[in-house]
């Protein structure tokens, strides 16, 4: 009798997976080392990276033109026709090297990853300048203003990796910024920190460190936090640190796709509706004071004229009496 429930119980287990790993996130995960595209969604990652690799592939089609693969049947029909006398040993040596280049997987230029977070994706790009294709998108889209996107938020491109410790990552940051901070080129600069899943960084500590390296690189480098010419961005998640160096971070509105397709105000016509209310208001406090002269002169005549009757009035008053 107890045999038959054990077995039943071992049956379910095998049925719904019985606490076995997902494998789709144990394979491909953000790791030190790699390159690609921080994506931040909202509540829906399915969608969000299907709609990731739509417009990546999109705009990647327009810069780098589509994406080739190799065909192993064609080569190797090929191949057969020239080696037919061969011998059989070596024809099937070939079959098997052929079989086992055919098994494995073909890397793609676009490939997504678990970031280790919710709500952020990780694409991990190959062959491609991740932060040339991000700027290129959000530089279109801001000038099309189309929308071509519901769930994704914001598109961080992530040029550099390594371990998320405040030395690991200043010793890391020493020769990656060189190419835009260290003499002779300098720019007015900004700093961005976002750390997620992980509590050991402290943000000013390391808003500090950078800022004194980049110092360091070449003095004539300024921090500018309305509108710098080149944004760092430092992602943290768990123990991976994401780094990138960016342009028009505060044109494009931090990187956001949905804010950049948005009309912007125009600063001008604000500045001109508040000198058109002064000029108004000034106006109107100029008619005001006329109108209250008008009538502090008006006042001052009927006063005179009315004080020899007010007299004359009480003259008379007294002769009744008498």
């Amino acid at each position: 009798m107890s045999a038959v429930p054990n077995e039943s119980r071992k049956r379910s287990k095998k049925r719904y997976g019985g606490g076995q790993p997902n494998k789709r996130f144990k394979s491909s995960s953000l790791e030190v080392g790699m390159e690609g595209i921080l994506i931040t969604c909202n509540m829906n990652e399915r969608k969000c990276t299907a709609e990731a690799f739509n417009l990546l592939n999109e705009y990647a089609d327009q810069i780098y033109g589509p994406e080739k693969f190799q065909d192993n049947s064609e080569s190797s029909s090929k191949e057969e026709e020239e080696d037919e006398e061969e011998d059989v040993a070596e024809a099937l040596k070939k079959e098997v090297s052929q079989l086992q280049a055919s098994g494995t997987k073909q890397e793609r230029r676009f490939q997504a990853c678990d970031s280790g977070a919710n709500n952020v994706i990780f694409i991990r790009t190959r062959n491609l300048e991740s932060d040339k294709l991000v700027h290129h998108i959000l530089s279109d889209l801001h000038t099309t203003k189309k929308k071509k996107s519901r769930v994704i938020l914001r598109m961080l491109p992530v040029t550099g990796t390594c371990k998320a410790f405040q030395d690991d990552m200043v010793k890391y940051l020493t020769t990656y910024l060189e190419p835009w901070f260290k003499t002779p080129n300098c720019a007015t600069y900004q700093i961005t920190f976002k750390a997620r899943n992980s509590s050991h960084n402290k943000r000013d500590e390391i808003i500090k460190s950078i800022a004194a390296l980049v110092g360091k690189l070449n003095p004539k480098n300024k921090v500018d936090l309305t509108n710098p010419e080149l944004t760092i961005i430092v992602e943290v998640i768990k123990s991976v640190c994401c780094i990138s160096v960016v342009k028009d971070y505060t044109l494009f509105r931090k990187y956001n796709v949905q804010e950049v397709v948005k009309e912007d105000t125009p600063k001008s016509d604000v500045t001109t509706a508040k000198t058109e209310t002064n000029t108004a208001e000034e106006k109107e406090k100029c008619v005001t004071e006329e109108t209250n002269e008008e009538e502090k002169k008006g006042k001052d005549e009927n006063g005179d004229k009315s004080t020899p009757q007010d007299d004359k009035e009480v003259d008379k008053g007294e002769g009744d009496e008498k």
